[in-house]
């Protein structure tokens, strides 16, 4: 279904019940485990069983494959699965992949398409000298620019390298611009290296800031919606994700409890089916995907038609690469078919992560895999890291979000749980136990079911959907003589389960749980089989639309999940069987002997023995409430009467102070057992609840009486009003956290941050400006000092972004390149990398420049963790004003070359306005048609002087912003005027040239910027005349055009030019001046530069190539035909 390895697979088969006694209440939680590691048997079954019908896939008999079945696999092939998901040796083309030994920067594998992609393919490597290939072994430093080299070498010391990404890189080679998406594997470092098309604005640095702006708008977003609506955060995140991302559709896809998924949100286009409120198997989305999901939490395929790359390694190399954490990993065949069928070329997948429970996280990894959010597209699509980098900002504000959620969720659940409990409990003390299930609310009311029964004393008292009485009674033999030494058994499918009758029971009765009452009493739930749960998503389908059950496809994944799970129920949730297990053990106190009353309870109800038998019935469901509480509760839970004074008083809050329910019994909370500073807090919430108005997380200190314990213990209680049957309070119950150790450390930690933020803060001129951020780049400081220097206030600026927000938008800065630097000095700082004394400026509030240097370090949590960056700035400073000055003379110089060539473009215009008007004159007496052309020519060249001249600010061309005067014209007139340009400098070095430029390109009508494909082919035929050997040598210019057709009425025309010479050619300084680095050696090399950027921008591409004789340009562009122009082709 979505970016998982697999194509459609089965659901995943409980092959043993859940059960739980009196020992292992909790055996369900670890459930999960066993269920994962049985999913991936079946995961490398299927796996196999796709393998082994052919590469297409069409073999595959799907419906077959979903068949239960108890046959084990051979390890070899559960570990033959595993290697090729996680070290399957192929990526993605759409960009290319290179390992290196992280101490030699030495190659240890690339993909086979690096070299083609770096520009290293063997035409363009010059043969004369010795040859930068890539090899296994070759430097990585070696393929890229120098300025690249170190950025690599910054990124392989960072101790968290993937803060760093992307690291943005050019080939040496081809100046190719990519984004470097770096990890560490165990054999080293992995770069993914994605393209990077320059003139793309979403492409640049800026716009990986725009990214995460966008990200933060959409955060905000989900932050603004109304509490208790999971639908509407999930509908909203989906919109979001769209908007942001382009995608055809987008879909937040849930794992339930046994492991199975559903839609339950979509964002689409309008004439694309609906697939929520579908269903999949479990095996869908294979465990060894879910893991991978976990590492590497982003996952696009760009192209599912694309060829994988074949990745080439070192062989002393043990085993295979990991792929595991490379965005460019390839998916799986299984996989690829299944987004081909379902008409989804393109697809991005991003996972959920929350808060696992205890059981789940077993103390070390607490997250847990909730869902994925699923982006498709009908064609193929590819996104650019910083936009990805932007979602998974996003999809952790949704995890957060999702968390708090599912815990209010919870909250209300438990809520009604124990409102449910309370109201059974009263029945039972006033009637007889049968009216569990003969009254409202009955034990149906206690969990989601289709029936419910109480098996007392050998009756049957059934309600809803159950089975017959002699099926119950044949389940109780079968319970006693296969479960006796456990206190109950739940599971979503008694066939599973072991029940011999299970077929005779039907589709209606698949699930069951059951609670021992006593040794031969029993409570009943049943669920009917998951199919009847089940919606089929969008209108236009139906359960009995027929469907080729072999074809991978979510609509007979569905089917075939329906098929599997008509023998299910909907599984058992943890929360519901806390429900039931909190239920028998106050039913079973209630069934007990009276001779087996010593116990907590009994106190409760020697106590009540002595009060007036008027007030019993009030009274005894109080006390039924504390039983509860007090036998399953591990947490601190006392309670109190009208009075304020104990009557309830749990084990865990008489071990934490040291003082027994007996001597606690009737003491009053507010003067006896709170310390002084806590009698106020204590009194309101005993007043708040007796009114009905429940405090939460309200701390609280209890005295200890033990010389044992510690000298106070601190709890944060929820105060909750106890109520009696007839619903007034009668007093209030507490139930509590220990959060005493906690206090501890923090009472520590407020008095170190008191110190800190009195210092901070001081008013006083010594404390410097200071600011911070935290892990996401989002400023949480900004001193009195930083108000002061930028106008600022504190309010306006903490919980904005301080790269791009602060500085970049209310701290304006000078140009994108000061932008950058800042955004690596500040994620260098949150890697773990110091920087010191970096010079830094941007204009305050009032506009008025600031000139300082920026010190920027890491900052570590108690646990010594990384939590942010902590930055200061320096003024004034003897070493400042230095570095100021140096910077104000190369300002200065930089002002008079401008002033000189501004002097120059200016006073250039009056002799070429009287150029203009001699060819006006001219232009009016009688010319033959060579003299024609010759003033055509001249023309020209007069219009390319005057654009270059109005090309004076570069910024326009750097940027992409160019603006493009498109007209139709000759490409002969083209090549005549580039000639002119050349032929001047031809005589006085006594070159030839050689054209070879067919005929027909003469009249050739096309349809462009003439003056700007004039003045990029006049500059790189100049440098070629101006480098070929001379005397005696020669310089050519070929001509190839080609016809392109789109359409019928749509023709473009491919021209290569191709300008060559004898020898060496070009030096390497003008090499590197065009195609590398912002920066340039030569004027000539900063024209070359700047044409290859207007080339761009024409649709076009140049390559400088050496061969062994000879080296040339080989320039293509590609410019529309008009439509009168086509006869000039055809």
């Amino acid at each position: 279904m979505t970016s998982g390895n697999r194509a459609t697979q089965s659901h995943n088969h409980h092959n043993q019940a859940q059960s739980s006694g009196t020992s292992n209440l909790r055996v369900y939680h670890t459930d999960s485990m066993s269920k994962a590691i049985a999913q991936y048997t079946m995961d490398a079954r299927l796996h196999a069983v796709f393998e082994q019908s052919g590469e297409s896939g069409k073999s595959f008999d799907y419906s077959q494959s979903v068949r239960t079945t108890t046959q084990s696999l051979p390890e070899q092939q559960i570990t033959a699965y595993l290697l090729r998901i996680q070290r399957g040796g192929h990526i993605q083309p759409f960009g290319c992949m290179l390992a290196v030994d992280e101490a030699t920067f030495r190659v240890i594998a690339f993909s086979e398409n690096a070299r083609e992609m770096l520009g290293l393919t063997p035409q363009s490597v010059p043969s004369l000298e010795k040859p930068d290939i890539l090899l296994v072994g070759t430097d990585v430093r070696s393929l890229f620019t120098p300025p690249s080299g170190v950025l690599l070498e910054k990124a392989f010391g960072a101790r968290e390298i993937t803060l760093l990404n992307p690291v943005w890189i050019h080939s040496k080679h081809s100046g190719r611009p990519f984004y470097a998406i770096l990890h560490r594997i165990d054999v080293g470092i992995v770069i993914d290296l994605e393209p990077a098309r320059t003139e793309d604005p979403a492409l640049s640095i800026a716009g990986a800031v725009q990214s995460q702006k966008l990200a933060v708008r959409a955060i905000s977003h989900l932050q603004s919606l109304p509490g208790g609506d999971i639908n509407l955060l999930c509908e909203t995140v989906v919109e979001n994700v769209r908007e942001l991302t382009g995608y055809d559709r987008v879909m937040v896809y849930k794992f339930h409890e046994d492991e199975h998924g559903e839609v339950v949100a979509e964002s689409k286009r309008p004439d694309l089916e609906p697939y929520i409120g579908l269903h999949y198997p479990a095996t869908d989305i294979p465990q060894a995907s879910r893991f991978l999901f976990k590492q590497n939490r982003v996952r696009m395929i760009a192209d599912c038609h694309a060829t994988p790359i074949r990745v080439i390694q070192d062989e002393e190399l043990m085993q295979p690469l990991c792929l595991v954490g490379s965005t460019l990993r390839a998916p799986h065949g299984c996989h690829a078919q299944y987004m081909a069928n379902m008409g989804s070329i393109a697809s991005l997948a991003m996972a959920v992560i929350i808060n696992g429970n205890d059981e789940e996280s077993s103390g070390r990894n607490p997250m847990r895999l909730w869902g994925l959010v699923v982006c498709h597209h009908t064609s193929a699509r590819c996104i650019p890291f910083p936009l990805r980098y932007a979602c998974e900002f996003l999809m952790q504000a949704f995890g957060l979000q999702l968390n708090m959620e599912l815990q209010l969720a919870s909250q209300l659940s438990e809520k009604h749980v124990l409102r449910t409990q309370t109201l059974l409990c009263d029945m039972l003390l006033r009637d007889s136990p049968t009216g569990i299930v003969t009254q409202s609310p009955s034990i149906m009311d206690l969990v989601k079911c289709d029936g419910a029964a109480l098996y007392y004393q050998e009756k049957y008292h059934p309600i809803g959907v159950t089975p017959t009485e002699a099926q119950i009674k044949d389940i109780a033999e079968w319970l006693l003589a296969n479960h006796r030494d456990s206190t109950g058994l739940s599971t979503d499918s008694l066939a599973d389960a072991g029940y011999p009758g299970a077929v005779s029971l039907g589709d209606a009765v698949c699930g069951m749980a059951v609670a021992f009452i006593t040794s031969r009493d029993f409570l009943f739930w049943f669920r009917s089989h998951t199919a009847k749960e089940i919606k089929w998503g969008g209108a236009k389908h139906h359960p009995e639309d027929k469907d080729d059950g072999q074809r991978m496809h979510p609509r007979s994944s569905f089917k075939a999940f329906l098929e599997v799970v008509k023998s299910r129920s909907l599984p058992w949730e943890n929360a519901e069987m806390d429900a039931i297990h909190s239920l028998q053990l106050i039913l079973r106190d209630s069934f007990r002997d009276a001779t087996d009353g010593n116990n907590s309870k009994a106190v409760v109800h020697a106590q009540l023995g002595e009060l007036e038998l008027q007030g019993m019935d009030e009274l005894s469901s109080v006390a039924r409430e504390m039983v509860r509480l007090i036998e399953t509760a591990t947490a601190p839970i006392f309670a109190v009467d009208v009075d304020g004074c104990i009557n309830g008083w749990n084990a865990k809050v008489a071990e934490l102070t040291g003082l027994s329910v007996e001597e606690a019994m009737g003491k009053s909370l507010v003067h006896d057992l709170v310390y002084k500073e806590s009698e106020e807090t204590v009194d309101r919430l005993l007043r708040h609840a007796l009114r009905g108005e429940e405090d939460k997380n309200v701390e609280i200190k209890l005295r200890t009486f033990d010389s044992q314990h510690k000298k106070a213990v601190f709890v944060v209680v929820n105060a909750c009003s106890s109520r009696d049957y007839t619903n007034n309070i009668v007093g209030v119950c507490f139930v509590g956290q220990d959060v005493t150790g906690q206090k501890v450390v923090m009472d520590k930690f407020i008095h170190i941050q008191g110190d800190y933020k009195a210092i901070v803060h001081s008013p006083n001129p010594l404390i410097p400006p200071i600011f911070a951020s935290d892990e996401n780049t989002v400023c949480s400081e900004w001193n009195t000092a930083m108000e002061k220097l930028t106008g600022w206030s504190r309010g306006d600026i903490i919980g904005k972004m301080l790269a791009g927000e602060i500085f970049g938008g209310s701290c304006r800065l000078k140009g994108p390149d000061a932008l950058t630097k800042f955004m690596i000095v500040l994620h260098n700082a949150i890697g773990g990398q110091d920087t010191d004394k970096f010079p830094f400026s941007f204009f305050d509030r009032n506009g008025k420049y600031v000139q300082a240097l920026l010190t920027a370090n890491k900052r570590v949590n108690m646990e010594g963790q990384i939590i942010g960056a902590f930055c200061f700035l320096q003024i004034a400073s003897p070493e400042l004003q230095q570095a100021l000055k140096i910077q104000r003379q190369q300002e200065k110089k930089c002002f008079s070359r401008m002033k000189e060539l501004a002097y120059i473009c200016q006073e250039i215009k009056n002799p070429l306005s009287g150029i203009r008007f001699t060819n006006s004159l001219l232009e009016a007496t009688d010319l033959t048609e060579d003299q024609k052309q010759f003033l055509e020519t001249s023309a020209a060249c007069e219009k390319q002087m005057l654009k270059i001249i109005r090309d004076v600010d570069l910024e326009s061309i750097e940027d992409g912003s160019l603006e493009l005067e498109k007209a139709e014209f000759l490409l002969g007139s083209v090549i005549n005027a580039v000639v002119s340009q050349v032929m001047i400098l031809l005589r006085e070095r006594d070159l030839q040239l050689i054209r070879d430029i067919p005929e027909e390109v003469k009249t050739l009508a096309v349809y462009g910027d003439q003056v700007r494909i004039q003045q990029v082919l006049a500059d790189f035929l100049l440098n070629m005349v101006r480098n070929a050997p001379s005397p005696d040598g020669w310089v050519e210019i070929q001509v190839r055009p080609r016809l392109k057709q789109i359409s019928e009425e749509v023709k473009f025309m491919h021209i290569e030019f191709r300008m060559v010479c004898p020898g060496d050619g070009l030096p390497p300084d003008l090499i590197q001046d065009m195609f590398h680095g912002s920066r340039w050696i030569t004027q000539e090399g900063l024209g070359l530069s700047m044409c290859r950027k207007i080339l761009k921008l024409i649709d076009g591409e140049v390559q400088y190539i050496r061969e062994s004789e000879r080296c040339y340009f080989l320039i293509s562009i590609e410019l529309p035909i008009p439509r009168r122009g086509l006869k000039s082709i055809d």
